[in-house]
């Protein structure tokens, strides 16, 4: 009987691919957050920079900036060399100024559109000049924020992620928020047209439209007018609380983050489930 032919020698498994980095990991990603001296710009500044990335953080208000770059040195080490912030002193309106400290940035990953301003006013109150300066910063400044953004992105033949940020305003009218709301309204048309048309570069373009949040805007209507609306919000939302600052800045990570990678042209409303009226 002949003796059994030696088994062959089993084929080595190839070893199993790396985990995927988790997909809120923004580490080594470069992003420019506007409107980042306070409310809702400083908590994306800040979140964004415990995940990983460095920040790029414009305002005109300096002395604000300053107090965000604190915020993001104490939130500890999220990546290698830890949270990190760059400064610009500027104001979105000069188109000359973004651009330069967009270039500086480098590359971008991610761009979060947050610089904005209130006015209320009835509209047969309304100036021409209180359009033009509500119009410059809340839609303007956002426009040329998403241009020098895509621009930088395009030109580095690197996909990324460009937040907007619009207002709970374009769903409701308001009495005393026509340019409010008509410049947020215009931001969700830019939000929608920029991602068709970047979105062949791999660029993904969303908005997010808050609700009532307690921001140092909102608190400028006055102690009485922030009461008396906060208490109308309880009661409108399901969660029955108003919202923070960090609550937006979660939204805007997600859209920024690897977590939405199949979203654009999309309006998010984290508004504590408040829609109309709100």
């Amino acid at each position: 009987m002949p003796p059994p032919e030696p088994e062959p020698h089993p084929k080595p498994r190839p070893a199993p691919p790396p985990p995927a980095p988790p997909p809120y990991d923004l580490t080594g990603r470069t992003a420019f957050v506007t409107g980042a001296a306070g409310g809702i710009g400083r908590a994306v500044a800040v979140l964004l920079a415990a995940v990983g990335a460095h920040v790029h953080c414009a305002d005109r208000d300096e002395a604000g900036l300053g107090q965000t770059a604190a915020l993001i040195a104490a939130a500890g080490a999220a990546g290698p060399a830890g949270p990190a912030a760059t400064l610009h002193p500027l104001d979105v309106t000069d188109r000359s100024s973004l651009r330069a400290a967009v270039a500086a940035a480098g590359p971008l990953d991610i761009a979060a559109a947050i610089a904005g301003i209130m006015h209320t006013s009835s509209v047969l109150e309304t100036s021409d000049e209180d359009l033009d300066r509500v119009f410059d910063v809340n839609f303007k400044g956002v426009l040329h924020t998403c241009q020098e953004a895509a621009r930088s992105m395009i030109a580095a033949g690197r996909p990324g992620s460009i937040v907007t940020m619009a207002s709970g305003a374009v769903d409701a009218a308001q009495p005393g928020l026509l340019c409010y709301s008509a410049a947020k309204a215009a931001v969700v048309q830019l939000t929608k047209t920029l991602a068709t048309e970047a979105g062949p570069h791999g660029i993904r373009v969303n908005a997010v439209a808050p609700g009532w949040v307690r921001t140092p805007m909102t608190a400028r209507h006055g102690a009485e007018v922030q009461e008396r609306t906060e208490a109308m919000m309880v009661r409108l939302s399901p969660l029955r609380r108003v919202g923070e600052p960090v609550d937006i800045a979660q939204a805007v990570l997600y859209l920024a983050s690897d977590a939405s990678s199949f979203m654009t042209g999309q309006i998010l409303r984290p508004n504590g489930g408040v829609a109309m009226p709100w």
